[in-house]
């Protein structure tokens, strides 16, 4: 069972600082492993629109479906999700947002997100490429595509004049892109969502976010990913210490993150594991540390949409990887 910490946001929202998230799950799985997480005690569910968990035909959020199986009150729970990146004019923002709320059959977010610094061409696909299949981007802000800010002020908009989120946010924004939105609203985002776990350490936006009040979520707290990069979950030396401390690897990370004061959301579709990875514990300083040098030593992001099969040509990191592309806002 969980410690029960939870986390408040820069508006007063309180969510549970350990949540479920669905990223990486398939379609067939995600229902029951939903269900699962709320029968077991999860309160927070991190999902998004793009999550190929949440279209199956008809495009029934099938997410919705292990919330309905799960019995437990939609007021009992936080639900997280993202605008996506082919809806960033802010004409389209409300609408994705719209189409969310129904699939997901609530009348409301606790918390919704820009899911991503980056624009894409407009449209139905989600994905829309090019003749070389790469992702196509909609135009820069100086020949009428949307900026950050746009997208970001339309958010804010909705969150005071409606009654569909309770909380906004962004995903992956570096603290050049916090700053941006910041300095042009004078409205700090609630939530920043980030790839997290002791392979990517970010001192430097980490304390921009302290200092903010902007509360970091942690995606891939096991160093999951898609690109096929090391996972800090595999790493002998944290398997030494889970076993040391009788817990299992994933555990010691999700008490690292926790530990800071991040929200974490991990994801397994294995009931044991849904189970254990509730199961959360206070860390020591000493392991705290400990678990720090071996990540500062083997550090690695893995999530860097330039590396995807489907190739986003864009610059949001700053990374060796992305060189050349264009620069994200």
């Amino acid at each position: 069972m969980s410690l029960g910490r939870t986390v408040k946001l820069n508006n007063g929202v309180v969510i549970p600082q350990v949540g479920y998230g669905t990223w990486q799950a398939a379609p067939g799985e995600v229902e029951k492993a939903v269900e699962e997480a709320i029968k077991v005690g999860y309160r927070h569910i991190d999902c998004a629109l793009v999550y190929r968990s949440f279209s199956i035909p008809l495009r029934v959020f099938i997410v919705a479906t292990g919330i309905k199986a799960s019995g437990v009150p939609r007021e009992e729970l936080v639900l997280v999700s993202k605008l996506w990146n082919n809806s960033h004019r802010p004409e389209n923002v409300e609408a994705d947002l719209d189409l969310t709320l129904k699939q997901l059959g609530t009348s409301y977010l606790d918390v919704y997100l820009i899911h991503w610094p980056v624009a894409f061409k407009p449209g139905k696909d989600l994905f829309p490429k090019d003749s070389n299949g790469v992702v196509q981007l909609d135009e820069p802000a100086e020949k009428g595509g949307p900026s950050i800010v746009d997208t970001w002020k339309e958010m804010v908009r909705i969150s005071k004049e409606t009654k569909k989120v309770k909380a906004v946010g962004v995903s992956n924004f570096t603290v050049e892109q916090l700053k941006k939105v910041i300095d042009a609203t004078g409205v700090t985002p609630s939530m920043n969502q980030i790839e997290l776990h002791p392979s990517l350490i970010q001192p430097e936006l980490f304390k921009f976010c302290n200092d903010n009040g902007i509360a970091i979520t942690a995606y891939s707290p096991l160093g999951n990913n898609i690109t096929g990069k090391p996972r800090v979950i595999d790493h002998p030396e944290i398997k030494k210490i889970a076993d040391r401390l009788g817990k299992s690897p994933a555990q010691v990370l999700i008490a690292w993150v926790a530990k800071q004061g991040f929200v974490v959301i991990p994801k397994s579709v294995t009931p044991a594991r849904i189970k254990s990875n509730f199961e959360d514990f206070e860390l020591s300083d000493a392991d705290l540390e400990e678990i720090n040098k071996i990540g500062l030593a083997n550090q690695v992001r893995s999530n860097i949409p330039f590396e995807y099969e489907t190739s986003w040509p864009v610059d949001i990191f700053g990374t060796p990887e992305e060189k050349g592309q264009v620069k994200a806002f």
